[in-house]
């Protein structure tokens, strides 16, 4: 099982003109002094829609304190999450892969903030081949590796499984324990019916390993949660410490 060290300290949080999301924050000095003028400071609402399915990616965001979804949506509407992102990556990889739009929409998961870049100054920047291509090129296999371990979990795995996946994943990229979330969404995220929803977070309530009020989950035993949640978690989140090792080297 991977560590529960945090992707984030649980500390106060940072001032804003701090760079929140690890990416930005392993820039050396004067590349991010280049970057910050193309940088906008951006509140990431609750549902927010960052991208749309077939229009053009106008933007890249790098969360600081939100977590964004990425979303898959089928012909009649009904969708489901394929990956988040956090303040370890950036939103919008398909201008990295020098594409123009996206078959997914992107979707503010949890409230925060976030940075976002204007498309072109974005592929301008990773056309200098200098800090940013490279981290966001190893940032992109590891999503890549999220996108792959997500498939196989949606189709092998239960919802109890998945749901202590997604709060653990959710988590991880959380200032504290607290965190905004509704059983509607949770299944939107996790494409089943709230009632699934509803039986799995009360199952979970009465174990002990959360608090569920008023549209706010509280994650009272990690430990239990990384017991009842299936492999899927561990092996996302491993890839995702040896990237976070790399930027903090």
């Amino acid at each position: 099982m991977a560590s529960t060290d945090r992707l984030v300290d649980t500390g106060p949080e940072p001032a804003f003109q701090v760079p929140g999301n690890r990416i930005l924050a392993a820039l050396p000095p004067g590349e991010f002094r280049r970057l910050a003028p193309h940088l906008t400071d951006t509140r990431l609402t609750l549902r927010k829609s960052l991208s749309k399915p077939g229009r053009p990616i106008g933007q890249v965001c790098f969360p600081d304190t939100g977590v964004c979804s990425l979303m898959t949506v089928m012909a009649d509407g009904t969708s489901a999450e394929v990956g988040t992102v956090g303040n370890e990556g950036v939103a919008g990889l398909a201008l990295f892969y020098g594409d123009v739009t996206e078959p997914s929409e992107l979707l503010v998961q949890v409230p925060g903030m976030g940075r976002t870049m204007p498309a072109g100054a974005f592929r301008a920047e990773l056309a200098r081949r200098e800090s940013l291509d490279d981290l966001v090129k190893h940032y992109a296999h590891v999503f890549s590796v999220q996108l792959m371990q997500q498939a196989a979990c949606n189709a092998l795995h239960d919802v109890k499984e998945r749901t202590c996946k997604w709060l653990l994943m959710t988590h991880d990229r959380v200032v504290g324990d607290r965190f905004t979330l509704t059983q509607e969404f949770l299944g939107l995220m996790l494409g089943v019916r709230r009632s699934s929803v509803t039986l799995v977070a009360r199952k979970l309530q009465r174990a002990g390993m959360i608090d569920y009020h008023a549209g706010h989950v509280t994650i009272l035993d990690r430990k239990g949660l990384e017991d009842t949640s299936c492999e899927c978690y561990a092996v996302v989140r491993g890839c995702f410490d040896k990237f976070l090792e790399r930027l903090s080297g």
